[in-house]
């Protein structure tokens, strides 16, 4: 509907006259810096065992201003937290999945827990519920049966898929200041791809992509600003390689 459509639907037009109107809110367009950050539940899902997990990303509303909320009154998730393994670096935009919390089997569709951000003095609070409507399969798409990748930090290593990784699970690497961190990853995808339209994929297309990101901890890391090297193993698997520096949680997106 346009907008002169919405105007009209929301009053009562008579001979060219408004008898009543609706003000229609526009939303303000995101800010440099200064503004808030919102947590994002993406919905919950069943675990291969019966138990469940919430599913969670976040909304941080500057497009030049990424920042770090330690775990506290300002970062917490409740009842239970404050430390429920959430993020402390928030990246500009929209970041989905980003973490995992695990839903107590005792745990009521009337029960939730609570996600609150304060960021540039600004207080946002979400819910974490079992809503029926927010059933998710994150482990295998409907159209394509497309899977996420499985990642190893060592070739031999074990395997992770879908958003199931922990702190605790995460492997530990050591940096020096000043010294580049090599990170390899070994991935292997199943080579299905959707775009939601059944338009043909390109040639050229890779089968997955890597980003390297700060998730958690002080201080500052930087990444190399060129992409991650690969070598083809075999079909679908690949090798890939990042440069970086400092002590913190990084965080692997596809």
């Amino acid at each position: 509907m346009n907008r002169l459509g919405l105007v009209c639907a929301a009053g009562l037009l008579v001979g060219g006259v408004v008898l009543s109107a609706q003000r229609i809110a526009i939303p303000e367009p995101r800010r440099g810096s200064g503004d808030s950050v919102t947590g994002a539940f993406e919905g919950w899902f069943y675990n291969p065992d019966g138990s469940r997990t919430f599913l969670v990303g976040y909304y941080n509303r500057n497009s030049r201003q990424d920042l770090d909320i330690p775990i506290g009154p300002n970062n917490r998730i409740e009842p239970g937290g404050p430390d429920m393994g959430q993020p402390t670096h928030f990246l500009t935009g929209r970041q989905w999945g980003m973490f995992t919390v695990p839903v107590p089997r005792d745990f009521k569709p009337t029960d939730s827990y609570v996600w609150t951000l304060t960021a540039n003095g600004q207080t946002t609070s979400i819910p974490l519920r079992l809503n029926a409507d927010y059933v998710m399969s994150p482990f295998k798409e409907i159209a394509v049966g497309n899977t996420p990748p499985v990642i190893r930090f060592e070739q031999t290593g074990k395997t992770t898929q879908g958003p199931i990784a922990t702190l605790a699970s995460a492997p530990d690497r050591t940096a020096t200041v000043g010294t580049p961190l090599a990170l390899p990853l070994w991935l292997t995808d199943d080579m299905k791809y959707t775009s939601g339209t059944s338009a043909p994929v390109s040639s050229s297309r890779a089968p997955a992509a890597v980003r390297w990101s700060k998730y958690r901890g002080s201080g500052t890391v930087t990444f190399d600003k060129g992409a991650a090297r690969s070598r083809e193993i075999d079909a679908g698997r690949g090798c890939l390689q990042r440069q970086g520096d400092g002590e913190c949680d990084l965080r692997r997106g596809r």
